[in-house]
Order: structure tokens, then sequence, then C-alpha cells
């Protein structure tokens, strides 16, 4: 089974715990980059090696969250082998696997509540990559 990078602040610390524990139940390996506590901290801490173990491939891909989503957003898209999206509901997820091949899933902790983050967190996890236009479209994402 494939291995989960997570990563969240201090805003997501509960939700991040719940997606771990819903993610080792249905066979996931889960590896924590933090945060471990609702103490104040910043997302960046924590972005950074989640997204660094999922482009040298220690993780498959990578579930992410903070207060609105934005910030841990934009800190792990500055690592040019992250394609990371911030989904609110289930059909976001799916259409950012279906199209944008997402390799980190990022929830808004603040902004969902815990049953529908497991609903978008199940159809990110079963959706598939349909290659095809999409893949020209990502392949040109990267800076040079």
């Amino acid at each position: 089974m494939a291995t989960i990078s997570f990563a969240s602040d201090h805003a997501g610390y509960e939700l991040k715990k719940h997606l771990m524990e819903h993610a080792v139940a249905l066979g996931f390996e889960v590896k924590d980059f933090g945060t471990y506590s609702e103490e104040s901290c910043d997302y960046p801490d924590f972005a950074h090696p989640a997204a660094l173990a999922v482009e040298n491939g220690d993780c498959d891909f990578g579930i992410a969250m903070c207060g609105t989503g934005n910030g841990i957003q934009m800190t792990l898209n500055k690592h040019q082998g992250i394609r990371a999206a911030l989904c609110w509901q289930p059909e976001l997820a799916a259409l950012a696997k279906e199209h944008n091949n997402a390799n980190f899933l990022v929830l808004p902790a603040r902004f969902i509540p815990q049953d529908l983050a497991v609903k978008i967190m199940d159809t990110y996890l079963n959706s598939k990559f349909e290659g095809g236009r999409h893949q020209r479209r990502i392949d040109k994402i990267a800076v040079k």
C-alpha cells in the first residue's frame, strides 16, 4: 500500500490526526511531518519536509492542511515536483487527481467538518489520473 506524507499547522492538527487514523484504517502507511500539537506554529516548517518526502520518493503523495489551506498549499507548490490542490468539495478532489494528477491534497481545516474532509480524502484516494491531454498540460507547469 502507498505511503502518505501528512503535514499541518496548529489549525489543522486535529483534522490531520483524524485523517491519519482513517488512512491507517484503510491500509495506508503514514508519515507525520508535524505539527504535533495545537500550539501556534508556522506551516512552512512542516510543509517543506512533507513536500521533499514526496519529491524524493519516500512518500507516494501527501495530504496537508492549515486554517484556510492557502498558506500550506502555496508553500507546497514552491517545490517543482509538487502539484498541491486545495479542495473543499469531493468533486474538486476528483478533478485535481483526474486532470492535474495532484500529488498533494490540501484541505481548509477551519472551513470544513471532519466528515466532509474524510469524504474529500476518500474521493481523492479513489480517483485516477486520466493522462492524455492532461499530461501535456502538466508537462508545462514546471519552471525551467
